[in-house]
């Protein structure tokens, strides 16, 4: 099955969702309004026009930015193959997702994985020993007095 493929500009949110970036148009005008989305190097509205050969930069939280080269223009969303016509994903944003990948495959570095937060039963120990035996200037007043 092929999409339907317009000769005119489609709107930004209509390309985002027929491309299957986002799985509903609402989702990808959200994303937009977040500024998570660039046309060009340029922030976008949702009623910007997609023309052929524009680059467009979707950002996701914790993960690389993706880069595409729009390809054709469809306001009609279908198969995620067809909808893979649509653009090309640059060597660049390829490379980069492929090394966050491996990344994420390795595992979290120990060191990164440490939150400051809620203090584990173990720190709530080490805690209440350095506080028992810890000497201070206000303990010694105290004793002297």
């Amino acid at each position: 099955m092929d999409l339907k493929l317009c000769e005119h500009p489609v709107r930004l949110d209509k390309w985002l969702w027929a491309a299957r970036f986002f799985k509903t148009r609402s989702l990808a005008v959200e994303a937009i309004g977040k500024h998570r989305v660039e046309v060009n190097g340029q922030p976008a509205k949702p009623s910007r026009d997609v023309r052929l050969t524009d680059k467009i930069t979707l950002r996701e939280p914790g993960l690389p930015a993706r880069e595409v080269q729009v390809l054709a223009l469809s306001e009609i969303r279908g198969p995620a193959t067809a909808a893979q016509q649509l653009y090309e994903e640059t060597a660049a944003s390829l490379l980069a997702r492929s090394e966050a990948r491996e990344a994420r495959r390795q595992g979290v570095e120990p060191a990164q994985a440490i939150e400051h937060g809620r203090p584990t039963k173990r720190d709530r120990r080490q805690l209440s020993d350095w506080n028992r035996w810890s000497a201070s200037i206000d303990d010694a007043e105290r004793g002297n007095a």
